[in-house]
């Protein structure tokens, strides 16, 4: 097992996720590998993407380490609705489910989506959806 593999996957990860044309017109190119800084204005309502968090297990064999990464992917909308949550997160689940990932380290060996949880949140303000995904890697330095 390697943790090494864990930075190339979300620089991977992040990079489709920004040039993926269906996410972009969604979110209006919001989307972060960090949670952007509040300011206190509409802005900080916007829809957008954050690459969250995630479990990483051993997935390796004796010839060739590899990990299990189940990795989170989070949509916010300010909506009292989760409408336009879901058609981006619908549209970011179809972009990684279908994406040749390219990490910097390692190969993708496969990506499938496993659930999702939607939840309101600051006082019923805030839609969330958790999208998680699991990522298996094998090492090739």
């Amino acid at each position: 097992m390697t943790y090494a593999l864990s930075w190339p996957l979300q620089e991977a990860v992040y990079a489709v996720l920004k040039a993926a044309p269906a996410v972009t017109a969604l979110a209006g190119g919001h989307v972060y590998d960090a949670a952007p800084a509040a300011k206190g204005g509409a802005e900080d309502m916007a829809l957008y993407a954050v690459i969250g968090d995630e479990t990483v297990r051993n997935w390796g064999s004796a010839d060739t380490p590899g990990a299990e990464h189940r990795l989170a992917v989070n949509v916010y909308a300010a909506e009292r609705s989760f409408s336009a949550a879901k058609a981006l997160a619908g549209a970011i689940s179809d972009v990684l489910s279908s994406a040749a990932l390219n990490p910097s380290r390692g190969r993708v060996v496969c990506l499938s989506f496993l659930a999702a949880r939607t939840r309101r949140e600051e006082r019923d303000r805030v839609r969330r959806i958790e999208l998680i995904f699991r990522v298996l890697v094998e090492d090739t330095a």
